[in-house]
C-alpha cells in the first residue's frame, strides 16, 4: 500500500470479540482522501457453507474507499470500514467485486450512503502476491452508494449501476452526492 499510496498520515485499530484486529489507514492524496483497511487479509475468505474453512486457501482482500477531502467528516468512517473488513470473520462473507455490502447506517455523519459497491481490483493497488499456496491479497476499491442505488443495483446489477455512474458522469468520490437518476 505504501508503494502506491504513500505514507499513512493516521490509522486506528478497531477489535471485534472473536475476531483479529482490523486497522484503519488514512493516505492524503492532493484533494483525496484514501482509506484502507489492514488485517481483513490475514485470514482467507472462507464459503459459508463449507464444512471446514481452509486455515490457508482461499481469496483474501482488503478494502479501499477514496473520498474528496473536505467536503464530510469522513474519517468517521473508520469504523464502518473496519465493520466491513470484519464481515468475512463475524458472517462468513466472502468479500468479491459485485457485491454490495451495508453498514446499515451513514458510512459516516450526514453522509447519504449506507452501503458501497465493491469493485474491481487492480487500478490502484495492485494485487500483493503471497508465498504458495496463499492466494494473493487483493485490493478492492469501495464505490458508496445511495439507499436508492443500492435498491436498483440487486435489481438490475453491479454492471448495470456502474455504466449508469458513467452515463451521468457521477463523482464517486462526493461525499455528499446525490444519487443517479434512475428512471
Amino acid at each position: 500500500m505504501r508503494t502506491a499510496l504513500g505514507e499513512p498520515d493516521a490509522r486506528a485499530a478497531v477489535t471485534f470479540l472473536g475476531t483479529d484486529r482490523i486497522e484503519v489507514l488514512r493516505f492524503h492524496e492532493g484533494d483525496v482522501v484514501r482509506y484502507a483497511t489492514l488485517g481483513m487479509s490475514a485470514q482467507p475468505m472462507a464459503d459459508p457453507t463449507a464444512m471446514l474453512a481452509d486455515p490457508v486457501k482461499g481469496p483474501r482482500a482488503e478494502l479501499l474507499l477514496s473520498v474528496r477531502a473536505g467536503a464530510a467528516d469522513t474519517d468517521k468512517v473508520l469504523r464502518p470500514l473496519a465493520v466491513l473488513a470484519a464481515s468475512p470473520q463475524v458472517e462468513g462473507v466472502v468479500v468479491v467485486p459485485g457485491a454490495s455490502l451495508d453498514v446499515g447506517e451513514p458510512l459516516w455523519p450526514g453522509a447519504p450512503f449506507t452501503s458501497v459497491l465493491v469493485a474491481e481490483p487492480g487500478g490502484l493497488v495492485e494485487d500483493l502476491e503471497l508465498d504458495a499456496p496463499l492466494d494473493p491479497v487483493r485490493f478492492l476499491p469501495l464505490l458508496p452508494m445511495t439507499p436508492n442505488e443500492a435498491a436498483w443495483k440487486r435489481v438490475h446489477g453491479a454492471q448495470a449501476l456502474q455504466e449508469r455512474w458513467l452515463k451521468h458522469g457521477t463523482d464517486l468520490r462526493d461525499g455528499s452526492r446525490k444519487s443517479v437518476p434512475l428512471d
